[in-house]
């Protein structure tokens, strides 16, 4: 499982890179996921990647 070291209110406060939509943190904190634009932001060693390019499709 992966750990993600930030605080909640923080969490709230991230946005999608691409489209400025909410993320979701999936439920085993593996990476983060944006309803609007299907992509998926992987989290590398408690690490969020928001980097666009590198984002999987869901």
């Amino acid at each position: 499982m992966a750990e993600l070291a930030m605080p909640k209110d923080l969490l709230e406060l991230l946005r999608c890179p691409k489209c400025k939509g909410e993320l979701a943190l999936r439920a085993d904190a593996s990476g983060f996921e944006c309803a609007a634009c299907r992509l998926l932001y992987p989290v590398i060693d408690g690490i969020p990647d928001f980097v666009i390019e590198e984002a999987k499709p869901l």
